[in-house]
C-alpha cells in the first residue's frame, strides 16, 4: 500500500518545516519517511500529558520510551484493523464498527458489545472496554490462566489449596491467589513420583515395618559417635598404650572441673561415648558419657531391641549387624525425589492425585474465556489508538499540537506570576540533566518548586517569552495550573537569565544606569550616616567617662526631634545630580553644536548605548530552541524546534483589560502626584535658551531674533572667530 512516490506536504511554522499528517496516504507511508524529517525519534511514557496506559501499550519492549519502531508498528496495526486509516488522526473516544475491517478485531468488537447488552450499538467505545475488563476481573473465571481455590469445590479445592501451599500462588486478575498451569504439573508430578517411591519400600528396606523410621532416626543420632567408639577400641587392641592416650586425659577433666556442667555440654559431648579399652562393647545403660546417654537409651528402645533382641551392651558385631539391616533402608530414603511436598502425608498425596483432571478441567475452564478476553484487549488498543494515537503523532512526526497553540503533551501547564501566564512550562524530571542542558535552549527559565495541600510536589521550568524580567527573582511566588486544572503553590527557586525580545535588550542599559546611581547614592548615603553616627558614639563615650562621683540629676526626657533630611544624604544625591548635570551638558554642547544633524546624534547615541545588548540579544533569541528542554527529559529531539520571537511572543500571556471594560483611573488613595511635564517643560526652555544664547539656533532663526541681533556684542556666537 506505501509508495516511494508519495508527495508529502511541508508546511513552516514557528520557523520550522514539518510533514504534514493529513491523511491514510500519509500513514500507509509513513515507514518510507526519511526518519531524519521526524521532529522526534523518542519520548518517555512518563511526564507527558498523554494516556499512560496508551504509551505503556506503545512501548512493546518495556523500556520506558517510545521510539520509532514502535509508532511505525502502531500505525501499522491500524491500518490493518481500519479500512481508512486516516481516522485516527480524527481523535475520539469512541469508533464507529462500520469504519473497521471484516476481521478479529471487528468480530471482538461486536462480541464485547453483545456481551454488554448493546447488540445493535453502531459503534463501540473505551468506556465500554473498561466495563469488560471490570466484569472479567470480577469473576473467577477470566481467562488468564490462573485459577483460585474459590474456583472449585470439595476435593478439587482442597487440592488447590494443597498446590498452593505447597508450590506457592500467582495472583488471578482479580487479585486472589490461584495457580496456574506449571504449578499443577509441578506438583502432580512430584505427587506421583514421591508416591511410587513410597510403593518400592518392601521388608527389606522396612523390616520394622512403620517403626523403621523411628530406629534409623535412632542409629543416625549416634552413628558417627559409636563408630568412633568401637575403632578407638580396635586401636587399642592394636597398641595397649593407645588405650590411655584414646581417653580423656588428665588435663581436659581438670579443665572440666572448673565449669558448670550439664549434659548439653559441649565439652562433655566432645569426650568418648564411654570408656576405651581394647575389644570393649557399648554399655548401653550404665557407665556411658552422660552427654550420649539419652540417645543411647532411645538407640536401645527403638533399634536393638527391636532388631537383635534385649541387650546392656553393644558389641561391635552388634553394631554393624543392625547397620547392615538398617542399610537398604537408608539407600531408599536417598533415592527420595526432590519435591516441595513434605508437609503431606504420603496418604495425602495419594488422595489429591486421582483429582489431576478435574484441577485441569477448572484450568480449561478458565482458558475457555481467554480469547474473549484477549479480544476485550484489541478493542481497548483500537479504541485508545483511536482516541490517543493521531494526538502522538502530532506531537512525534511534527510538532503541530505545539506550534498551533494547541498544547504539546511536553507542556505541563500554565505558570501565573507577575502579571504574566506562561504556557512554555515542563515537569523537570532529573533537575541535574535539566540544569546542565538548560541554558543551551537560549530561553529565559525560572525553575519553580511546587507543592499541593497533602504534600504533593514537583518541580516545573517555566519559560519566560515576553515582557520584562524587572521584576522576576528567587523567592516570588505565583501559582502553577497543571493540565488536569489543578493549581499549586509555586514558588522560584533558580533562574537562567536570558533576553526576552529586543526591546527589552534596547531598555536594558537604561535600566542598568539608573540602578547603578541609585545604589552609589544608597551607598554614599549609607557612609555618611555611618560617620555621623560614629562621631556620636565618640561624644557619648568622652561624656560616660566624665567623674562619676558627681551625682547629675538625670534630665527630662527631650521630646524626640523632627526627622529631617540627613545632610549626607543631600550631600551625596548633589554630587550624583552634579556629575550627571556635568555630563548631560558636556552631551548637549556637542549634541547642538551638530546644528541640524542633532536629531540624528541623539539616536545614534542612543543607539551606541543600546546596540551590543541589541545585537547579544538578536543572536540568543535567533538561537532559543526547544530541543535542549525536551531532551533533558527523556526525548530524542531529531529537529532545531526554534522558537521565534513571534511565536514565543504567543506563549506568554500578558495581562490585559476584558473587552469593554470601562476603567476609572481617579484613584483616591493615589500618591500626591509631581508636576513632571512642568519639569520637562522647563527643561526643554532652558535647552533652547541655552541654545539660543550659544547661537546654536541661529541658523534657523529671522535676524531680528538672532541672539547676535538682539544681543549684539554681548552674545557669545558674535566673540566666536
Amino acid at each position: 500500500m506505501a509508495s516511494n512516490n508519495h508527495r508529502w506536504n511541508i508546511y513552516r511554522s514557528g520557523g520550522v518545516d514539518q510533514v504534514a499528517l493529513q491523511s491514510r496516504d500519509d500513514l500507509a507511508n509513513l515507514d518510507k519517511l526519511d526518519p531524519k524529517l521526524w521532529i522526534a525519534l523518542s519520548m518517555p511514557t512518563r511526564g507527558v500529558e498523554l494516556d499512560t496506559r496508551t504509551l505503556d501499550m506503545l512501548d512493546t519492549d518495556k523500556d520506558g520510551f517510545v521510539r520509532q519502531p514502535e509508532v511505525l508498528e502502531a500505525v501499522k496495526w491500524s491500518l490493518g484493523v481500519y479500512k481508512d486509516v486516516g481516522q485516527v488522526l480524527e481523535g475520539s473516544d469512541s469508533v464507529a464498527l462500520d469504519r473497521l475491517k471484516d476481521g478479529p478485531v471487528l468480530a471482538a468488537a461486536r462480541r464485547l458489545l453483545s456481551n454488554l447488552g448493546k447488540k445493535d450499538a453502531k459503534a463501540v467505545s473505551l468506556a465500554d472496554t473498561t466495563s469488560a475488563e471490570k466484569m472479567f476481573t470480577d469473576t473467577l473465571f477470566n481467562g488468564d490462566g490462573v485459577v483460585p481455590a474459590e474456583a472449585a469445590t470439595g476435593d478439587v479445592r482442597a487440592t488447590i489449596e494443597a498446590i498452593i501451599a505447597t508450590h506457592g500462588s500467582v495472583p488471578d486478575r482479580s487479585g486472589k491467589p490461584g495457580v496456574d498451569k506449571a504449578r499443577i504439573d509441578a506438583f502432580f508430578a512430584e505427587a506421583k513420583a514421591v508416591v511410587a517411591w513410597r510403593d518400592q519400600a518392601d521388608a527389606k528396606v522396612l523390616p520394622l515395618a512403620a517403626a523403621t523410621t523411628g530406629a534409623a532416626d535412632a542409629i543416625r543420632a549416634v552413628r558417627s559417635k559409636v563408630d568412633d567408639f568401637f575403632t578407638r577400641c580396635r586401636l587399642a587392641v592394636y597398641d595397649a598404650r593407645a588405650a590411655t592416650a584414646l581417653n580423656a586425659g588428665d588435663a581436659e577433666l581438670v579443665a572440666l572441673s572448673s565449669k558448670e556442667l550439664s549434659n548439653a555440654s559441649v565439652e562433655m559431648a566432645n569426650l568418648p561415648v564411654a570408656r576405651i579399652e581394647p575389644n570393649a562393647s557399648l554399655p548401653l545403660e550404665t557407665m556411658n558419657n552422660p552427654a550420649w546417654q539419652a540417645r543411647l537409651a532411645k538407640l536401645s528402645t527403638d533399634a536393638v531391641t527391636p532388631m537383635i533382641g534385649v541387650r546392656r551392651v553393644l558389641t561391635d558385631a552388634d553394631w554393624h549387624k543392625i547397620l547392615d539391616a538398617i542399610a537398604p533402608h537408608e539407600a531408599w530414603l536417598g533415592a527420595k525425589p526432590a519435591n516441595k511436598l513434605d508437609q503431606l502425608t504420603v496418604e495425602q498425596l495419594r488422595a489429591a492425585i486421582p483429582h489431576e483432571a478435574e484441577v485441569l478441567a477448572t484450568l480449561d475452564k478458565d482458558l475457555a474465556v481467554k480469547a474473549e478476553v484477549d479480544a476485550v484487549g484489541d478493542v481497548e488498543r483500537l479504541c485508545r489508538y483511536q482516541r490517543d494515537l493521531g494526538m502522538l503523532l502530532n506531537n512525534y512526526v511534527n510538532f503541530s499540537s505545539f506550534y498551533s497553540r494547541k498544547g504539546g503533551v511536553f507542556q505541563a501547564g500554565t505558570l501565573y506570576l507577575d502579571g504574566r501566564g506562561c504556557n512554555l512550562v515542563f515537569e523537570v524530571i532529573d533537575p541535574a540533566k535539566h540544569a546542565s542542558m538548560a541554558p543551551m535552549a537560549g530561553a529565559y527559565l525560572a525553575y519553580c518548586d511546587c507543592v499541593r495541600a497533602g504534600g504533593e510536589k514537583k518541580t516545573i521550568a517555566a519559560a519566560f517569552t515576553a515582557g520584562d524580567v524587572d521584576n522576576l527573582f528567587v523567592g516570588r511566588n505565583g501559582v502553577f495550573v497543571d493540565r488536569k486544572g489543578q493549581d499549586w503553590q509555586a514558588t522560584i527557586t533558580k533562574i537562567v537569565d536570558n533576553p526576552l525580545s529586543i526591546r527589552q535588550a534596547f531598555w536594558a542599559p537604561y535600566k542598568k544606569l539608573v540602578r547603578g546611581i541609585e545604589e552609589r547614592v544608597a551607598k554614599r548615603a549609607a557612609a555618611a550616616e555611618a560617620e555621623k553616627q560614629a562621631k556620636l558614639d565618640a561624644v557619648a563615650t568622652k561624656v560616660a567617662e566624665i567623674d562619676k562621683t558627681v551625682t547629675v540629676p538625670a534630665p527630662a526626657a527631650a521630646p524626640e526631634p523632627k526627622k529631617g533630611i540627613d545632610i549626607g544624604t543631600v550631600a551625596a544625591i548633589g554630587v550624583a545630580v552634579g556629575g550627571i548635570a556635568a555630563v548631560i551638558t558636556a552631551i548637549m554642547a556637542g549634541v547642538f553644536g551638530l546644528g541640524k544633524w542633532a536629531p540624528i546624534a541623539i539616536v545614534g547615541i542612543m543607539l551606541a548605548i543600546s546596540a551590543p545588548s541589541m545585537m547579544l540579544a538578536f543572536i540568543k533569541l535567533r538561537r532559543r530552541n526547544l530541543g535542549p528542554l525536551l531532551d533533558a527529559n527523556g526525548w530524542a529531539i531529531n529537529a532545531l524546534t526554534r522558537i521565534n520571537i513571534p511565536f514565543g511572543t504567543a506563549l506568554t500571556d500578558r495581562a490585559t483589560l476584558p473587552p469593554g471594560a470601562v476603567r476609572n483611573l481617579k484613584d483616591p488613595y493615589a500618591e500626591k502626584g509631581r508636576p513632571w511635564k512642568l519639569y520637562i517643560f522647563l527643561a526643554l526652555v532652558l535647552s533652547l535658551a541655552a541654545g539660543w544664547y550659544f547661537g546654536k539656533l541661529d541658523e534657523y532663526l529671522p535676524d531680528q531674533v538672532k541672539s547676535t541681533t538682539v544681543l549684539g556684542a554681548s552674545a557669545p556666537a558674535a566673540k566666536a572667530p
